[in-house]
């Protein structure tokens, strides 16, 4: 992907690939939300490390980063190309992982980068773009909505 500029009612941000250096301030975006405070392990970046080299390996994969004017990342989103036979051999584009810094929230950000998202989907031949989020986040799934997502699955998860 090109680096990108994504404009907001107030602010300009650009739009890119993550990088390893980038991976702390990834991590703490994941961590500072009710679910991910119980989940994610600031001190120790080796399996981070690990699955970065995983995702920055796989052209199906793209873990991006949007950044402030000052080079601060402010927010983040994983996307995963999911080829299939279902839907005629239709490709999907899995969003995965979406944080906003909580200062950035508001102000268009999320809606910039989910709308750029879906173009990377169109671009990629995708013809279906999905994501899940957990019952819990009833902000989020309004936000999704309101972006014209719909909740049209129960999604189920075993933990390993």
């Amino acid at each position: 992907m090109a680096d990108t500029e994504l404009r907001t009612r107030t602010a300009t941000y650009r739009l890119r690939p993550a990088t390893r250096d980038d991976l702390p301030a990834v991590i703490a975006l994941l961590a500072a939300d009710q679910l991910g405070a119980t989940r994610e392990e600031t001190g120790d970046l080796a399996p981070y490390e690990t699955a970065f080299a995983e995702i920055d390996g796989d052209p199906a994969q793209q873990l991006i980063v949007a950044t402030a004017r000052d080079g601060e990342v402010v927010a983040t989103m994983q996307l995963t190309v999911i080829p299939g036979l279902a839907r005629r051999g239709g490709r999907r584009l899995q969003i995965e992982a979406v944080r906003v810094a909580e200062a950035h929230r508001g102000d268009g950000l999320g809606a910039a980068m989910m709308t750029w998202a879906v173009d990377e989907a169109r671009r990629q031949s995708c013809t279906l773009v999905q994501l899940t989020s957990d019952s819990s986040r009833r902000d989020a799934h309004r936000f999704y909505e309101r972006l014209g997502f719909v909740g049209s699955h129960v999604g189920y998860k075993l933990l390993l």
